[in-house]
């Protein structure tokens, strides 16, 4: 079976059949559990999650009806174990498209990192394009938001190094108009501000780069009070020397950006 949350939350037997989940508190038991892993899910947080600070004095059994639901739902498959004081749910072999994304995004930063840009280029696209819209669209808002920035950081960075990539073999004069669209959203995220310096550099739009530099020193000065970071400053010194042959640094990411494993934080 294939279990999807980049977007809204599906199910999918091995057949294409759509697994049927009626109602939002039922997808978000099976987005908590999905994204706890292998690790214990308190009953506690997925009260959290469907009622807030106000759940009812039924909480427990309500829960309890959710997950015998799901398992009648998803059948054999899928074991949703009883650990007091919750669940611990085991897809078997199925797959969880969050995992398949963080897959392809460790190996896409690993062959950037030792400059195999095709390939990193390769796994990147195949992360990328797991994703069916917003991460978590149709759950308890509750969840939505605790797990928002973490998925959105892990698909950035994914952005980030996939346009690292395609700048390497050569892909600057399509990627321009793309990387002005990240940087008016991100206008603080100083890797897609040199990537779209580099790529404008490379169109012979050294004007336009430099323009792009001081807005972003200002930006930082104003919101953050720090000076530009080492991409920003490399690529501002690759455009006035005139040297964009290396646009991007292809050391391996740091551990930071590094994606791990689909955990919710309990």
């Amino acid at each position: 079976m294939e279990y999807r949350i980049l977007g809204p939350v599906e199910v999918l037997r091995d057949d294409g059949e759509r697994v049927v989940l009626d109602g939002t508190k039922q997808r978000t038991v099976l987005a908590a559990l999905l994204l706890s892993g292998p690790n214990l899910l308190s009953d506690a947080r997925l009260s959290e999650f469907l009622w807030g600070t106000r759940p009812p004095a039924t909480s427990t059994a309500q829960i309890y009806t959710y997950v015998s639901r799901l398992r009648k739902l998803l059948g054999r498959e899928v074991t949703i174990g009883r650990r007091s004081p919750g669940y611990v749910l085991d897809i078997g072999d199925g797959r969880l498209d969050l995992a398949e994304f963080e897959q392809h995004v460790r190996l896409g930063q690993d062959a950037l990192g030792a400059a195999r840009c095709e390939e990193a280029v390769r796994h990147l696209r195949r992360a990328l394009n797991l994703w069916r819209g917003p991460a978590l669209v149709d759950v308890a808002e509750s969840l939505a938001a605790e797990e928002d920035g973490r998925l959105q950081e892990l698909r950035l960075v994914a952005l980030e190094g996939l346009v690292e990539g395609e700048l390497v073999l050569g892909g600057h004069a399509r990627l321009t108009a793309e990387l002005f669209g990240l940087v008016r959203l991100h206008p603080l995220r100083e890797r897609f501000r040199a990537q779209l310096m580099i790529a404008l550099h490379r169109c012979d739009r050294q004007a336009e780069a430099l323009a792009l530099y001081d807005e972003g020193r200002r930006l930082l000065a104003a919101e953050l009070g720090v000076d530009p970071g080492v991409r920003l400053r490399r690529a501002h010194h690759a455009v006035l020397t005139a040297d964009a042959a290396d646009p991007v640094s292809l050391e391996p990411p740091r551990e930071s950006a590094r994606v791990g494993a689909a955990t919710l934080r309990i």
